[in-house]
């Protein structure tokens, strides 16, 4: 569940401290050149609003990692399958940057469809290795491509010294990390652990969509990982541990999409732990919700 409106709405004393919002590349420029002057450190925090506090986790860390952030916030639809929610996605600027204020944010990057993907545009980034390890690539073709297009643009627009990305999306995460390196951009990802409810619910802007109902049940994912995890620690076998988990999670009303164990770095399928580092990974709907989470083993 999504932090609260209450605790997302702007009180008057945060207008004293409202991120500087930017809607075009040529603002854009103006507005870091002062910091680049000075020499002072820039960290991208590159997020689809709807802001929850598993967001503003990352910015916190952003904060004490550099001397400004800079948190965009563009809903981009080139991750999006023509199936998918995209004109659903939740949309809550006001809202996003109330709670931005909070944290006395420097700069919202806000730019719009046009100013990220002009008249003409016909380059994308095409990702292969950990893109390509059958998990969300498996059920989302199109979805790496937009990612690794649309970060490589906010690397390049922002020039952060740091880029912060959550835990949560795990396969994104090494994604990204693996374009930074290939393209020798000039930034370094940090990550930072997922946030969870007090039921071991990971943070997500789409759990907002789950029933009441199904947030009862959502936790189920989180506790199978969990046990998951202290199963193959002990040393039961990978194979055996997983298809209980599986059967956990669709006995809990889910209609499963994949629980795997995998290399932790490299995505490769595991077989036994002492194959490298383990990440257990799943994604599974309820309802029409689309959950995922993972855990290290």
């Amino acid at each position: 569940m999504c932090q609260s409106d209450n605790a997302m709405t702007e009180s008057p004393s945060d207008s004293k401290h409202r991120p500087l919002v930017i809607r075009t590349l040529p603002a854009l420029g103006r507005a870091l050149a002062p910091w680049r002057a000075q020499q002072e450190t820039v960290a991208l925090v590159p997020t689809m609003g709807a802001l929850h506090a598993g967001h503003l986790a990352l910015v916190r860390l952003a904060q004490r990692r550099a001397d400004h952030v800079v948190i965009s916030i563009f809903v981009n639809p080139t991750q999006f399958a023509p199936h998918e929610d995209l004109k659903n996605y939740p949309r809550t600027f006001a809202e996003d940057a109330a709670a931005l204020a909070k944290l006395k944010a420097d700069l919202i990057w806000a730019p719009n469809v046009d100013a990220m993907y002009p008249a003409g545009f016909a380059t994308r980034v095409v990702p292969e290795g950990p893109a390509l390890v059958g998990l969300e690539d498996a059920f989302r073709p199109h979805f790496f491509a937009g990612v690794a297009t649309v970060v490589a643009k906010l690397v390049i627009q922002c020039r952060p010294e740091i880029v912060v990305f959550g835990e949560k999306d795990y396969q994104q995460l090494k994604v990204v990390t693996q374009l930074v390196r290939d393209l020798d951009l000039p930034t370094r990802i940090v990550s930072a652990p997922t946030v969870r409810e007090a039921d071991g619910l990971a943070l997500s802007s789409r759990n907002r969509y789950l029933t009441p109902r199904e947030r009862e049940a959502a936790p189920v994912l989180y506790r199978v990982l969990s046990d998951c995890a202290k199963q193959i620690a002990a040393g039961k076998p990978v194979g055996l541990v997983l298809g209980e988990g599986r059967a956990a999670v669709m006995n809990a009303g889910f209609a499963l999409d994949y629980l795997e164990a995998r290399h932790a770095e490299t995505l490769a399928p595991l077989t036994s732990i002492k194959q490298g580092p383990v990440r257990l990974l799943v994604a599974a709907r309820i309802g029409k919700t689309r959950l995922i989470d993972n855990v290290a083993a």
